[in-house]
């Protein structure tokens, strides 16, 4: 752990906040849920809420199935980070920042395909895929992450109506998952 050395002060209603710097860094958008921790030497420790997190081994799952099945590399994402991949290095993409095309992805609500050849959606800043098709998971009226078909820079390929519905099929599953 890290000081930052920035001090807060807890108002009367026992709120704090968090400055922004910090939100920005650790890329805490406001309406972000938070989770708690405390431990033995009275250290309190604030840590970004995944809910899609809590089904990573079910994510990674599906993802494999699709993978296995229909050939197809596929990528499941929280709102920051890749939590399941198959059919691309997991290494590769594991806990990264996701692109800043594909943050707009998922705060657009809706289904993304790529259509022109010049122009690839990366899937974070430095990978070697690109998104073929993207569909946002949506639950409870919150943007929780992403359900992306992907493909190397370097091969030519526009998604067709099965992958799509598939894409779109494992987000509404997923987003399923986490409202039952």
């Amino acid at each position: 752990m890290k000081a930052t050395g920035i001090v807060r002060r807890i108002d009367d209603l026992g709120r704090v906040v968090i400055p922004k710097e910090i939100r920005r860094t650790m890329r805490i958008r406001e309406g972000d849920p938070l989770e708690i921790y405390t431990d033995r030497e009275g250290e309190v420790i604030f840590k970004k809420y995944s809910p899609i997190g809590e089904l990573a081994s079910f994510a990674s799952q599906y993802a494999e199935t699709l993978h296995k099945i229909c050939a197809m590399a596929v990528i499941i994402c929280d709102r920051d980070a890749v939590i399941a991949a198959s059919g691309v290095s997991k290494r590769e993409y594991s806990d990264k920042k996701m692109s800043e095309e594909l943050e707009e992805v998922m705060e657009r609500r809706s289904l993304y395909t790529h259509k022109n050849e010049s122009e690839k959606m990366p899937i974070t800043a430095s990978g070697a895929h690109y998104v073929s098709c993207a569909m946002p998971i949506i639950a409870d009226g919150d943007i929780i992450g992403c359900v992306c078909s992907v493909f190397p820079m370097e091969e030519a390929h526009m998604p067709d109506e099965l992958e799509t519905k598939l894409i779109q099929t494992a987000a509404v599953f997923l987003s399923r998952q986490l409202e039952d």
